[in-house]
């Protein structure tokens, strides 16, 4: 009887161990490039990364899982939000925005990303923190 308790506690704590650290780095990292020309996400699963590459075979031109906002600051109280335009590529083992017109110091950008954003992960499931939309990563930037 007690090795047959213990038997199930060592396989309960391994599948706890395993699923804490299933999503262990698994957020893709969102910042500039070295000369701030370019926004990098990085750090990009191979399943979420699959599915860009297969976004951008479609429609290059027309990728719905980023975008950039040019943000105002406290002292601009008259800018709105304004959408970024640019173009996407795939570089290696990353997607990198390129503006149209290069980004102005001192102002914020916010990147939202939909790319290797989980719906419900084990960690969610047990907090019951699931929403009932998919929520993007967001990450403000300053040049």
């Amino acid at each position: 009887m007690i090795k047959c308790v213990f038997k199930y506690l060592f396989i309960v704590v391994i599948a706890m161990l395993a699923i804490s650290c299933s999503n262990t780095n698994s957020k893709p990292v969102i910042k500039f490039s070295g000369d701030s020309s370019s926004i990098i996400i990085k750090n990009i699963d191979e399943a979420s990364f699959f599915q860009v590459k297969n976004s951008f075979k479609t429609n290059p031109d027309s990728v719905n899982l980023i975008s950039v906002l040019l943000t105002p600051s406290d002292q601009d109280s008259l800018q709105v939000e304004e959408e970024i335009s640019g173009r996407f590529s795939l570089e290696g083992d990353s997607v990198v925005f390129k503006p149209n017109e290069a980004f102005i110091k001192g102002k914020n950008y916010l990147v939202e990303s939909y790319i290797g954003v989980n719906y419900a992960d084990a960690k969610k499931l047990l907090t019951n923190g699931i929403k009932h939309n998919l929520q993007p990563q967001r990450q403000i930037l300053t040049r």
